[in-house]
């Protein structure tokens, strides 16, 4: 869209209805907003919430959400704390938390990891 824009802005300087100095003020105020923008739509994607649901077969069940701010912080650390408590362990074991640093800093949505094991457990982890 800003491509459009810049576009617009040197076919009004070839028709001479703008000089060069006046065009680059404007493709300076039209990338100040196209800035303004993304870091606004970063903040919101930081409003988001990551959730972990984890469902056991023999009911011990797992429901954590944690907004997006807090979670890149804290993400590797709270995984070695988890999996190195014997009831927790066997449930996070397998979330590869690499793959949900990267889904963070891609701002993707929706389910990014789903396992569902064996003996009727399930592990699933998405951003909304």
């Amino acid at each position: 869209m800003m491509k459009e824009e810049i576009s617009r802005v040197l076919t009004m300087v070839q028709e001479g209805k703008i000089d060069s100095d006046k065009a680059a003020e404007l493709i300076q105020v039209l990338k100040e907003k196209e800035g303004e923008h993304a870091l606004h739509k970063s903040n919101d994607y930081l409003d988001k919430i990551l959730k972990v649901r984890v469902i056991s077969k023999e009911n011990d069940n797992v429901n954590v959400n944690l907004p997006l701010k807090l979670v890149k912080a804290v993400l590797k650390t709270g995984h070695s704390i988890a999996a190195s408590i014997p009831q927790s362990e066997k449930y996070v074991k397998e979330i590869d938390i690499n793959l949900l640093i990267e889904a963070i800093e891609h701002e993707l949505d929706g389910q990014i990891v789903d396992i569902k094991a064996a003996n009727g457990d399930s592990v699933a982890v998405f951003i909304e």
